[in-house]
């Protein structure tokens, strides 16, 4: 009696689902960000208690364990935290999704800059035994984002205790419009833990961002063990408020085994008191502290070693030098400083140049190219090398100037993608478009793409997170959904976003409400979906 119930309520709910999704349309589709190409049917399926993995086929070995990672991630993300209790014995075979066959054609597990994306996500209808999903990717990067997609096309059912996947047979044909789609923390302003790094990185995948700027030091503290220079940690706020040169390295990995680079920034020469306390040599002066000391050799020397001890651990093809409000006026008023500046007849502006250009050589000799704010280019972008990512935040035109001028951009305009700004709401964040008046083809591919940034003043463990989402989820699609399938309108996608913003929460994030300003709390009782 009861096996025959179980089996009314999956026909019926059955019928029910094909009646709702008869009627979906494609832009409704909770999927997010939204793929380039989709195609949905009407039928359901459900997924075997034993869902399983297969490679058949593939070239690429899984010596490392990444993609078997990602397909257990897949499981533990669409049961939630529910216990499946479904029994199948009575039902329709042709109705079971037994697994997934992946095949990636690439034998490379080397995560870089450029890499391939694209993957192709194949769900039947009922048809055949044994049925399987079918995901094609040329890296098995482009396969964990097929399998995050996956993940939002199925979900747990409360009536018969299963998953389902609605709306089949699937086509998604799928690739990301920008190679850079990047994410800014700031473990200098507030300590962050590695625990809480790490679940910034697992909602970055969730959401297909591929790069964790990771702005480790600044003018506040100096988090990190740098080998080379063991006591630059002392600038920490506390001894306990740091990470070792292992616990970068496991950062770095945990994030490369889920698609996702890591950027490390140091920001010189502004930004930088911190280095001083446990080398005051690089102050120009105990009564003025930064930017650091250009006249000395050995700052030059110390930033060399950071950067080879970053190239031990920290893979990806470029380093970010920072660069940005430089205040030289410490230099012109240190006695010993002012002399060597006109030994080398320099003004402060000759200096500022003459530091940000060498702190490039000494990257490019360790096999970085550079990413530098701004205000490098602003001041003397013709002198800066050609390996020269320019991060447009500041200045509205900044960005076209760059690529007209031959380098690479990333933008990052602080009105419209900087997480601290409470006040910028995630239709500011959706509609930040970073082709704006960059009409020539061969300037827009030197966009590389674009990054939300947290910066960590006003922020710590206790609240990154709703910070950050779902406003970078906004942001997300625009630099990975093809611009011709972006609404003009944000209100079209609210609530595709708002079932984004509850699935990550339902996922253990606490991303806050869609409704509101950044970081908003909800403003009564209600659903989820309503918020």
């Amino acid at each position: 009696m009861r096996q025959k119930r179980f089996l009314s309520i999956f026909l019926g709910l059955l019928v029910h689902v094909l009646v709702i999704s008869a009627a979906a349309d494609i832009k409704n589709l909770n999927i997010w960000p939204m793929p380039k190409d989709v195609s949905h049917g009407h039928g359901s399926l459900y997924l075997d208690n034993d869902f399983e993995l297969k490679t058949d086929g593939s070239r690429y070995p899984d010596s490392s364990g990444i993609l078997k990672d990602g397909f257990l991630t897949l499981i533990d993300l669409v049961k939630g935290t529910h216990v499946i209790e479904a029994n199948f014995s009575h039902l329709d075979s042709s109705l079971l999704l037994k697994g997934i066959h992946i095949v990636v054609s690439s034998p490379s597990d080397e995560l870089q800059h450029g890499i391939d994306e694209s993957y192709k996500l194949y769900i039947p209808a009922a048809q055949g035994n044994p049925l399987y999903a079918h995901l094609e990717a040329q890296t098995v990067y482009g396969a964990l984002h097929g399998l995050q997609t996956f993940s939002q096309v199925c979900h747990f059912n409360f009536t018969t205790r299963a998953i389902v996947v609605p709306q089949v047979p699937w086509t998604i044909v799928d690739q990301p419009r920008f190679s850079y789609r990047g994410l800014l923390i700031d473990t200098s302003r507030h300590y962050q833990p590695v625990a809480m790094i790490k679940k910034v990185i697992d909602s970055m995948s969730y959401a297909k961002l591929n790069v964790l700027h990771w702005h480790i030091v600044d003018s506040q503290s100096f988090p990190l063990e740098i080998p080379s220079y063991p006591k630059l940690w002392d600038g920490a706020y506390s001894v306990s408020e740091r990470y070792t040169f292992t616990d970068a390295a496991e950062i770095v990995s945990y994030a490369q085994r889920r698609g996702i680079n890591v950027l490390a920034e140091i920001d010189v020469p502004g930004h930088a008191l911190s280095w001083g306390i446990g080398y005051p040599a690089l102050w120009p002066s105990t009564d003025c502290k930064e930017p650091l000391d250009v006249s000395n050799e050995f700052t030059f020397k110390v930033i060399d070693g950071v950067l080879s001890d970053f190239s031990k651990i920290f893979k990806y093809k470029f380093v970010h030098l920072g660069g940005d409000e430089v205040n030289t006026s410490c230099w012109e008023l240190t006695p010993h400083v002012s002399q060597w500046l006109q030994n080398n007849h320099l003004n402060g502006s000759g200096a500022y140049q003459y530091f940000v250009l060498r702190a490039q050589e000494i990257a490019l000799s360790h096999g970085y190219e550079i990413i530098n704010w701004e205000e490098t280019f602003i001041n003397f972008g013709d002198k800066l090398s050609l390996k020269t990512v320019v991060q447009n935040w500041l200045v509205t035109g900044v960005a076209q100037k760059a690529v007209a001028a031959g380098l690479r951009c990333i933008l990052s305009n602080q009105e419209r993608w900087y997480l601290d700004h409470l006040d910028a709401t995630w239709q500011d964040f959706y509609i930040n478009e970073p082709l704006t008046n960059i009409t020539d083809p061969k300037q827009q591919a030197l966009v590389l793409g674009g990054e939300v940034c947290m910066w960590g003043e006003r922020i710590d463990a206790s609240d990154i997170e709703q910070t950050i989402w779902p406003r970078a989820a906004a942001a997300a699609e625009r630099l990975w959904t093809p611009y011709d399938k972006l609404p003009k309108d944000p209100a079209q996608v609210v609530g595709r976003l708002a079932h984004f913003r509850c699935l990550l929460n339902q996922r253990g994030v606490a991303a806050a409400p869609v409704v509101g300003f950044g970081r908003s709390a909800p403003r009564g009782p209600g659903s989820c979906y309503m918020q």
